[in-house]
């Protein structure tokens, strides 16, 4: 009898806790940890295809033909077809047929899907030999230049199909940009809603809200060390160890590979620090971007990845997380430099970063001959780094087997106003930081 309460009572529980099951992300299993295989990416069998002509046109188009395709604003432009999927009439429906598609003048983040009411079907070119086309394409991709073209081609092939097509993050909806290897039961998502504060991601809206009626935190996870106004806006920057934090930061990951294209998906996040940007309002703290660092980096490298999220962006914050970056390797009194490759866009900001950093130096009358040892000492960035950049404004000479600085005050002013500004800029006297002690992390382990 006593028993068969006890079941009663079980079954009693587990009905009244049914819809809180939803609100809380599992943590992810070893199965969930694999990137998922995109939405489309397996190719429809081409003799379950059946074609039509239209317009002398074969429908559906074949994955790599190329033809002119309605953009927003209204002009067409060439575009490549990535993948195709079937409408809801099904593969004898042809015309319903959609397709994902890569503007040729345009970048990644920019591909979409669309269908033949976009397309100027006179300009179809079928394609005979996609691949030895994509590979011409990448022989000559300046952006991607530093990449391994084999490596290059496989990332491509695995993340062409964007899976998850807009996030919801705090007050900001935010649409996609690329592929992103969540676990294999949310790749069937359009919209993934997140919780600013946690970073745990939810279906449904409905979750999400149960999800917050519950939180009491409303800042990241780890340590806050920095804290400022500027611009009539607090800013915060939060450290997080991703061996300690290791759900979080995963999440982290999960969410910057969506705005990101070549980011490597690091699942072992505890060999990284994570050091989180934030706005501060009586709302709590909302995330504007990050950047991750190796806690012990054997090439010198103080930035392993950086984002800002797209909502947050041209406001100074991505500069701001680069010069954040420098003056933690200040406070370590190490020379640092971000990880290669970077990215076009990328190199432009560091770019920026390292001419109004050494112009100023340079620039100060004060100061006696300044050699580029002395910068290096002065600023913590790289030689090679100072090298090239000075190298790419001109101000560089190499004489008599050593380099020599040239550089005209006229000349400076016109490299500094071309830097344009330091965005939001960090204040050091307010960073209460100790750096990471990789001894000491060790003798606590061996407890």
């Amino acid at each position: 009898m006593a028993a068969e309460k006890e079941d009663t009572k079980k079954e009693a529980d587990a009905k009244a806790t049914k819809a809180e099951k939803d609100d809380v992300k599992p943590e992810p299993k070893d199965d969930d940890k694999k990137p998922s295989e995109p939405l489309g990416s397996k190719k429809p069998p081409e003799d379950d295809v059946i074609k039509k002509s239209i317009d002398g046109v074969g429908i559906p188009l074949d994955i790599g033909a190329t033809v002119k395709c309605r953009w927003r604003d209204g002009q067409m432009y060439p575009i490549r077809v990535i993948e195709r999927r079937a409408g809801p009439g099904g593969k004898e429906a042809q015309e319903e047929y959609e397709y994902y598609v890569h503007y040729e003048q345009f970048n990644r983040r920019l591909d979409t899907w669309v269908t033949i009411a976009d397309m100027d079907l006179s300009t179809a070119e079928q394609d005979e030999d996609g691949k030895k086309k994509r590979k011409a394409e990448h022989e000559h991709d300046e952006e991607h230049a530093e990449f391994d073209p084999n490596a290059l081609r496989e990332h491509e092939e695995v993340t062409k199909v964007r899976n998850i097509l807009k996030v919801e993050l705090g007050r900001h909806e935010m649409d996609t940009w690329y592929f992103s290897p969540f676990p294999p039961e949310y790749t069937t998502c359009k919209k993934l809603f997140f919780c600013e504060f946690t970073l745990n991601f939810f279906k449904r809206k409905e979750q999400l809200q149960r999800h917050l009626r519950k939180t009491e935190m409303y800042h990241p996870p780890g340590d806050e060390i920095y804290r400022s106004e500027s611009r009539g806006k607090t800013a915060a920057f939060f450290e997080i160890d991703g061996k300690k934090e290791k759900i979080f930061c995963q999440n982290l990951c999960y969410l910057a590979k969506l705005f990101l294209d070549h980011k490597t998906l690091y699942y072992d996040v505890d060999l990284f620090l994570f050091y989180v940007l934030c706005e501060v309002d009586e709302r709590g703290y909302h995330i504007v971007g990050y950047f991750s660092k190796e806690k012990c980096s054997e090439e010198g490298y103080n930035l392993a990845c950086i984002l800002t999220l797209p909502a947050y962006q041209r406001k100074g914050y991505g500069k701001m997380l680069i010069s954040f970056s420098y003056e933690l390797s200040k406070k370590e009194g190490k020379v640092g430099t971000p990880e290669r490759p970077l990215s076009d866009l990328g190199l432009v900001s560091y770019r920026g970063y390292w001419t109004r950093e050494l112009l100023a130096i340079l620039k100060d009358e004060s100061r006696a001959v300044m050699s580029i040892k002395d910068l290096s000492e002065l600023t913590m960035i790289k030689t090679e780094d100072i090298i090239s950049t000075l190298q790419h404004l001109n101000l560089l000479a190499y004489q008599k087997g050593a380099y020599v600085i040239c550089a005209a005050p006229e000349l400076i002013e016109k490299h500094l106003k071309a830097a344009g500004s330091a965005g939001v800029e960090v204040d050091p006297t307010k960073l209460i930081w100790t750096p990471y002690n990789a001894e000491k992390e060790y003798a606590n382990f061996r407890g």
